[in-house]
């Protein structure tokens, strides 16, 4: 039987370093005459990332809640079976999706449903293959004395899974960063969650990896450096 463990990390709000640096901005563009409206930087615009360093392995199932609402939007299941007579045994990986939320994966010919493993700065939106159901990462086992390990996630280092769900019935984006490995004596699969972000705006994509948002959003600290100093630091 699995066992639950329940996350508490803190999430990063990412904006509260800019946030700062945008007042400091705002004090020297008002010294240089510049209105700190022009400034402004939209206040819906928010990616919350939150770092994580949790392990996941056999016998456990761990919820991911990606917006700490404290309702688990995902888990992970680590299980790990063997035959009565211990000859073939056999473990997955997999994430499941609480309510209607999607995962971004495939299906193969033989049945087979999987989750992609994204590489960093891929859009995670409306356009992405996502589906409903679990899917799995990895498996592996071992028959006899050979070990074996499968998935398209097996060996991965810093990869992502591209996430659809649902905040007070409307759709949002997000993306949670894994390790996953699997090896002898027994074939076990383990996975090392490190980190996850969703974007706060409904409909919004987020790219896989990124912690701040649009990069058009945030001001040019090179030019606000030219406010700073005042007229002088103008060009002539």
């Amino acid at each position: 039987m699995s066992r639950s463990l329940r996350l508490h990390p803190t999430p990063c709000r990412s904006t509260d370093s800019l946030d700062r640096r945008f007042t400091m901005y705002a004090l020297a563009a008002g010294a240089a005459g510049v209105s700190a409206v022009a400034l402004a930087v939209p206040a819906d615009a928010r990616i919350i990332y939150t770092p994580a360093r949790t392990r996941i392995s056999p016998p456990h199932t761990i919820p991911l809640d990606l917006n700490q609402d404290g309702k688990s939007d995902f888990k992970f299941q680590d299980t790990f079976s063997t035959t009565s007579a211990g000859f073939f045994r056999e473990g997955v990986l997999s994430i499941f999706p609480e309510h209607a939320n999607e995962i971004w994966g495939h299906a193969t010919a033989r049945g087979g449903h999987y989750a992609s493993a994204l590489s960093a700065g891929v859009p995670v939106s409306s356009k992405g293959a996502f589906s409903s159901g679990p899917r799995s990462l990895a498996s592996g086992g071992r028959e006899g004395t050979s070990v074996f390990c499968e998935g398209k996630w097996y060996g991965s280092h810093q990869r992502y899974l591209g996430l659809k769900f649902n905040i007070r019935g409307k759709t949002h984006f997000g993306w949670a960063r894994l390790n996953v490995n699997c090896g002898p004596p027994e074939g076990k699969t383990h996975g090392l969650l490190t980190g996850y972000a969703y974007e706060t705006v409904a409909g919004k994509p987020i790219l896989t990896g990124d912690k701040k948002g649009p990069a058009d959003l945030r001001p040019d600290p090179a030019g606000l450096g030219q406010l700073a100093r005042g007229a002088s630091g103008r060009p002539r």
